[in-house]
């Protein structure tokens, strides 16, 4: 077996192509876009590269047959950010069903990123947003993928595990019917509060369309920055996070409560866009975009999918979960009967009062991923996530 570098275009390819060989007999995956997995490895539409680098290779066996691929990064923001030694990451990890082959790729991430002085290795990352590529996928094969989400066989977690990776936090997806119905307590705590006055919750309306940004930034700022080490979200990437939904966007998967006139809660969904890529085979060259513009206007995609959800401190507890839901229901359930399922992606299991949210809320555990840690001195202690407070 021989390790390349990925340097040509024809080395590219052979990235790209081995996870369509693998799993061309596997009715769940979906072929990710191949503009989406370069755009990782691109310096000049990866921010991430300003503060790190990476390194991707192909394994070849001895008949030239690409049989396994994996990239190793390091981000200079996170290698002591949270860490009780420098870690780096690896990820795009896919290999056939051979132990010493995929052993081979983890020693070749382990060797490159010790060299740049790290200790650790988390694993399969991405190198840039937790929202993408993030985890190893354990239980939920027999479910699609979401977009830009993990899909693997289940004998990578053997792989993983053998070579001495540990797991450092789990990623839980949840899901839903649409129709299926509140617990009743949840649901009369939400009418109790839809009776107060000071509160509105409701989905966004197209004439404040153009204040998307500001009530997103407002909300995420007050619930989520500075916890689990997420930074505050300046209005240039609020605006970016919009401009990126906006081909999808649909209105009414956009719920918000407001106190007072002010924004202090979101639950913000998007249809589930791999339900459409999955007919333009990883190209959205010409004949992609015209699938995808044909089944955008057919509305085939049946699939809601949670990106946001937030409450700002002084205003939790008090029911806004449960009345946001309640408000998106009688209008998904009445109004608006074009989604039959929800799912809630990227829950981690270091989250407790998330996992009681969608809990209530009547969504059960539909995926679980892994995110693994390898520490490179296995005599030192491993010390998993801390639970959020």
């Amino acid at each position: 077996m021989t390790i390349k570098e990925v340097t040509t275009k024809e080395d590219i390819n052979d990235f790209l192509y081995l996870p369509v060989r693998l799993f061309q007999n596997n009715k769940n995956w979906i072929r990710p876009l191949d503009a989406d997995i370069e755009s990782v490895f691109d310096k000049e539409k990866n921010k991430a590269f300003r503060h790190g680098e990476c390194c991707r290779w192909i394994l070849k066996d001895s008949s030239g047959n690409t049989i396994g691929r994996v990239a190793a990064f390091v981000n200079e923001k996170l290698v002591k950010k949270g860490n009780d030694q420098p870690t780096g990451g690896m990820g795009f990890f896919d290999c056939i069903e051979n132990k010493d082959a995929a052993f081979l790729l983890f020693d070749t991430c382990k060797e490159w990123l010790a060299k740049r002085g790290m200790e650790a290795m988390d694993g399969p990352i991405n190198f840039g947003n937790k929202d993408r590529w993030w985890g190893l996928l354990v239980d939920g094969f027999d479910r699609d993928p979401n977009y830009q989400c993990n899909y693997n066989f289940p004998y990578y977690q053997d792989f993983f595990e053998s070579y001495g990776f540990q797991v450092y936090f789990k990623q839980f997806t949840f899901a839903r019917k649409i129709m299926d119905p509140l617990s009743p307590k949840l649901e009369a705590k939400a009418k109790r509060l839809a009776e107060d006055k000071d509160y509105e919750f409701r989905h966004l309306q197209k004439s404040e369309a153009h204040r998307l940004a500001e009530y997103l930034r407002t909300v995420y700022n007050n619930a989520w920055a500075n916890r689990a080490e997420m930074p505050e979200l300046t209005m240039q990437q609020a605006k970016l996070i919009v401009k990126q939904m906006k081909p999808i966007m649909d209105l009414r998967l956009l719920y918000f409560g407001f106190y007072k006139g002010e924004p202090v809660s979101f639950f913000l969904s998007l249809p589930e866009i791999n339900q459409i890529f999955r007919y333009v085979n990883g190209k959205l060259d010409w004949i992609g975009k015209a699938k995808f513009l044909w089944h955008s206007l057919l509305k085939t995609n049946k699939k809601a999918f949670g990106i946001l959800f937030g409450i700002v401190p002084e205003h939790q507890g008090k029911g806004l979960d449960g009345a946001m839901v309640l408000n998106a229901r009688e209008i998904l359930q009445v109004k608006y009967k074009r989604y039959e399922e929800y799912e809630m992606n990227w829950i981690g299991d270091f989250n407790p009062k998330m996992i009681v949210v969608v809990e209530q809320v009547g969504a059960h555990v539909s995926k679980v991923h892994h995110t693994y840690r390898k520490l490179f001195d296995e005599q030192k202690p491993f010390r998993r996530h801390p639970i959020l407070n």
